[in-house]
Order: C-alpha cells, then sequence, then structure tokens
C-alpha cells in the first residue's frame, strides 16, 4: 500500500509540473518567465547543487582501502590474480572505472535470487538481470545521443558529428517513399528506445514484489519526467509540429546570453522545456546524481593494496580536538545503544544499574 501512495504522488506532481506550463503559456501568456527565467534558474540550480555535492562527498574520509572485488588478490607471481577486478594499481582501476562507465559491468553481472519448487522440493536459484542491464544500456546511450543531437540548436554552423549522429540515428528512415504535399520527418531510433526503456524500467519497479517494496517517491518521480520529456519530444516531431527556426533562436539566445522568445512557438515546446529544467533543477537532489557520484565511490575508484602497502587511520593516535566527531570508542557506542543492545539480546560489558523501587512514605 505504501508503494501506491509513493506511486500517486509522484504521480500527481509530475501533472503539476504539466499544467504549471501549460497555464502559464498557454493562458496567462508568460513567455519570458517560461522561456528565459526558468532554464537559467534550473541551471543555476543544478551547478550550485553539484558543486555542493561534490565538496560534500570529497570531505567524506576514506581512511582505508574498502574497494568491491570479486577475483583473486594481487599475492605471488605463480598466482594468477584478476587485475580488473581487483585491481593492485592505477591502471586496473582505470580499466575497471571505463567498464563500469561505459559499460555497467556490475550491472551486467547482477543476478536476481529466487526460490525455486523443482521436483516438488524448494531450491534457490540465481536469475540473470540481462533485461534490466539492456534497458538501462538503451536508456542511457538514448539519452546521451539524444542530448548531442539537440546541440544543433546551440551552435551555428551545426557541427559535423551532430549530422553524422543524425544520420546513424535516423538510418530506419531509408528506402521511405516521398509523398506529395506530405514531409515525413526523419524517425531516430533513439526517441523510441527512450520511451521503451524508461516504460519498461517503471513497470519493474510496479511489477517485482521486491523492487516495489523498496521504491520510494523519488524513484518513480524521475521516470515520470523522463517520460513527460520524451512524450512531449515526440509529439513535437512527428504530431504537433513547431517551428524549429525559431526555437533555435530561443536557444542559441540563451546559450549567448541574450534571450529573446519569439512569438508563435507553441505551448507544446513549453511543457516539453519545463520537463527538462525540473529534471536538470532535480538531479543534484536525486539518486540521478550518481552519474557524478561513481567516479569518487571508494567501492570503485581505488586499488586494493594493501598487501603491499600500509594504510594507517590518520585520526588513531591523535588527540581527539584534532579529529572531531571521528573517534566514537565501544564505551561510547555502548552507552548509546545499550538499551537497544540489551532488548536485542548482544551482550552488553555494562549492565544498566537497577533503580530502586522508591518506597511510598508511611502516613504518620
Amino acid at each position: 500500500m505504501n508503494f501506491l501512495v509513493g506511486l500517486i504522488f509522484s504521480a500527481i506532481v509530475a501533472i503539476v509540473v504539466l499544467l504549471v506550463p501549460w497555464i502559464g503559456v498557454g493562458v496567462l501568456h508568460l513567455y519570458t518567465i517560461f522561456g528565459i527565467v526558468v532554464p537559467y534558474l534550473a541551471i543555476l540550480i543544478f551547478l550550485i547543487g553539484m558543486i555542493l555535492r561534490v565538496i560534500d562527498w570529497g570531505r567524506s574520509p576514506v581512511p582505508f582501502r574498502i574497494p568491491t572485488t570479486a577475483g583473486q588478490q594481487w599475492s605471488f607471481p605463480w598466482i594468477k590474480h584478476s587485475w580488473i577486478e581487483n585491481p593492485k594499481d592505477s591502471k586496473g582501476v582505470i580499466v575497471r572505472m571505463a567498464l563500469e562507465v561505459l559499460c555497467f559491468r556490475s550491472l551486467f553481472r547482477n543476478v536476481r535470487l529466487e526460490y525455486r519448487r523443482i521436483e516438488n522440493l524448494p531450491k534457490v536459484a540465481f536469475e540473470w538481470e540481462k533485461w534490466l542491464w539492456m534497458a538501462a544500456i538503451a536508456f542511457h546511450y538514448s539519452f546521451l545521443v539524444i542530448f548531442l543531437r539537440h546541440f544543433r540548436f546551440f551552435t551555428n554552423p551545426i557541427p559535423s558529428f551532430v549530422k553524422i549522429i543524425e544520420k546513424l540515428d535516423g538510418f530506419f528512415q531509408a528506402g521511405v517513399l516521398p509523398i506529395p504535399g506530405l514531409t515525413i520527418p526523419e524517425v531516430y531510433i533513439t526517441d523510441l528506445l527512450l520511451l521503451a526503456a524508461v516504460t519498461y524500467l517503471l513497470l519493474r519497479r510496479l511489477y517485482i514484489p521486491q523492487v516495489r517494496y523498496v521504491s520510494l517517491p523519488s524513484d518513480y518521480f524521475p521516470l515520470f519526467l523522463i517520460l513527460g520529456i520524451g512524450t512531449t519530444g515526440v509529439l513535437m516531431r512527428y504530431f504537433l509540429r513547431v517551428d524549429v527556426t525559431k526555437v533555435k533562436e530561443l536557444a542559441f539566445g540563451l546559450f549567448k546570453f541574450h534571450p529573446h522568445v519569439p512569438d508563435g512557438i507553441g505551448t507544446i515546446f513549453f511543457i516539453h522545456l519545463f520537463f527538462v529544467c525540473t529534471l536538470i533543477a532535480y538531479i543534484p537532489f536525486s539518486k540521478i546524481c550518481h552519474m557524478a557520484g561513481i567516479f569518487l565511490s571508494p567501492t570503485r575508484n581505488l586499488s586494493n593494496n594493501s598487501r603491499f602497502k600500509r594504510h594507517i587511520n590518520p585520526w588513531d593516535n591523535k588527540p581527539a580536538w584534532e579529529y572531531p566527531g571521528m573517534v566514537h570508542t565501544y564505551e561510547e557506542y555502548e552507552e548509546e545503544f545499550r538499551d537497544v543492545m540489551i532488548e536485542a539480546g548482544i551482550p552488553v560489558e555494562k549492565m544498566p544499574e537497577k533503580k530502586e523501587e522508591e518506597k511510598p512514605e508511611q502516613e504518620q
């Protein structure tokens, strides 16, 4: 039932995001606010939020090597070690990070535990999450291609790599017969892949009980935002056509800090733009921030060289005032959680003193 509340709440917020520009532009004609102020404000929130988030991560102490490993550690020369899964130097870390960022290697190796009945006997089985990995790859690379394709609105002349990407992305259009009096736009495969992948990720959260149980509104809301971006983008390109020249004039003006909102762009464009701005401003405060966090994760960016290099905790044997809040002795830990530990059946070194019951005063 909790998942339903989170799902409905996220859907309502996404609908509000849809209605705000619809009313603001279509009814109140606030073109300057939604065409200039909102994009600049979203970029400002994104930059400040990301900087503060990265600074906060950078301040987190990592005194020891804690990389996640899945292979043999380097030891003796005659023992073959896994230099990617358990890197001992920077070369292995770079290759491992590249495979993680570009190929989602950890997700590729992810498995799901299931209980199955084989010959009327319950057995544990592990199933490879291949569909999740494929959907993640399709979503991220489609998003990247669409992002690069939009460079045509911010540059003049259009870079050659953008034209190459558009030709490769629209190769399905080859062989389509022209219809007199009807202009058929190129069908980009990434548009369809993005919508299909996001829809699968949303349905997966609703269908699998374990995933549904741990899903929060912060998991559903970004999916609704991206669905809104993709849907409005497809509507603008294939159904509700907008003046691309005026859109480029607005985008080019924003990029050169000489903004101007041309007349007659269309409300659907401002709805699309508001979805994009909402997502950009939401990134520093959401799980989407993993695009920067993965590079600062000590479980990925550290080599496992503990066997030939000693790592000393910097606040060991140091005065407490030099590292305030870093040292928490067991005595202090037990003093803080003694009652909870006793309730859970965990042995403690010092039992709490029993309070003597106050005897009622005798009447004189």
